[in-house]
């Protein structure tokens, strides 16, 4: 079981490096490919968008594989998406690539999560999901640094060659360590469709919009702040967003193990904390002590939410999980995309940077409102009426 985690994880480590890497890549992108920065960094939102309405397509269309080949022939798309990003000779192909790579990413977070669930111990699932998602928190603290570095030093391709044979590792982990007699579910797409219809299952996904669009509607845009309202120089923040890399590794193991305990109050604990913290940062980001320690508490409440979340889902949409996980994946890469984007329109209309958290704050307080109300229907109606 551990070594099939381990597996799991290897080829999320992957996948989170070539997702969040490019930023760090864009000024070589833009020179390299001829083309603007801004327009380079479409190839984040396109990547975003390819997760959040491309992968479900893939996921129906492994529905019928055996759990251990259709990991495999997930990690085998991501790794010729990245081999393709590798050799694109052009702006166009490249985005391409990004997009046929995004395919097999919401799909083998969302297949991921059921598979680790299925291979523990009924009190030990969230922890799981969490030990799968290690390789995503993992990826933001050393993937992405190191393939940056990588990719400054010998060109932004050889980080994508790099990541091809993380792909190719990865595939090889999947085959020696998955297990072979997982049970697949095979239901008809009506029947899917109806199982995402519950409302408990569409909360959830609302739920993880918000808890996401509260990250990203400050965290896009925590480089300014850091450098205008605390005054850090760059590479202090850099040391900044490290830590707080550290944080979401922390944040990911605690909160799998609270998960198992009682799903709901912890989100609703999380939530509340996070609010608070949200607040606390607005008024503190002008002293460099509390702001930093505060950055990574951020980030330990931030993805302590995921696996719970993801749990969350599964418990929902039993039945028929492997398309409610996946498409919840999709509803997290939503909320970056539009985090992102409201966090633009408020500094585009002159709200000054240490502000911007209340934002993450007011969108949180929106999540904990759902997931209070989730949590009453738990309590007040049968199960078959959810």
């Amino acid at each position: 079981m551990n070594l099939a985690l381990l597996a799991l994880a290897l080829a999320s480590f992957g996948i989170g490096t070539t997702e969040f890497v490019i930023m760090g890549l864009l000024p070589d992108v833009a020179h390299d490919l001829d083309v603007t920065i801004p327009q380079a960094g479409l190839l984040v939102t396109g990547y975003a968008l390819g997760v959040t309405f491309l992968s479900p397509f893939l996921a129906l269309a492994t529905a019928k594989l055996k759990r251990h080949q259709a990991l495999i022939s997930l990690t085998v798309v991501f790794t010729i998406g990245n081999l393709l990003c590798a050799v694109a000779p052009s702006y166009d192909l490249l985005m391409a690539a990004r997009i046929v790579t995004a395919l097999s990413h919401g799909a083998f977070f969302g297949l991921g999560s059921v598979v680790a669930a299925q291979i523990v111990a009924p009190e030990r699932r969230a922890q799981a999901i969490a030990m799968m998602f290690m390789g995503l928190t993992l990826a933001n603290v050393m993937g992405v640094p190191a393939g940056t570095i990588l990719g400054q030093a010998l060109g932004w391709r050889s980080t994508f060659w790099a990541v091809v044979l993380i792909g190719i590792i990865a595939c090889l982990a999947l085959r020696a360590w998955l297990p072979r007699d997982l049970p697949v579910t095979t239901l008809s797409l009506r029947q899917e469709l109806g199982v995402l219809g519950r409302r408990q299952v569409l909360l959830a996904m609302a739920i993880s919009v918000l808890a996401s669009a509260s990250l990203f509607t400050t965290l896009t845009y925590i480089a300014p702040l850091l450098e205008i309202v605390t005054k850090l120089s760059p590479h202090a923040v850099s040391l900044v967003l490290l830590l707080f890399g550290a944080g979401l590794t922390l944040g990911n193991l605690g909160g799998g193990k609270l998960g198992d305990w009682r799903i709901m109050p912890t989100l609703v604990g999380i939530f509340s904390v996070l609010i608070l913290l949200l607040m606390a940062f607005s008024h503190l980001a002008a002293a460099a002590v509390p702001a930093i320690l505060l950055v990574f508490f951020w980030g330990v409440l931030a993805f302590a939410l995921v696996s719970p979340l993801q749990m969350r889902v599964l418990n929902e949409a039993a039945g028929a999980p492997n398309l409610a996980s996946t498409i919840n994946q999709g509803a997290f890469n939503f909320g970056n995309a539009t985090g992102a984007w409201i966090g633009g329109i408020a500094i585009d209309r002159g709200m000054p940077y240490m502000h911007i958290p209340w934002i993450g704050a007011a969108v949180a307080a929106l999540a904990l409102v759902l997931t209070l109300y989730s949590w009453r229907l738990d309590r007040s109606l049968p199960a078959a009426a959810q």
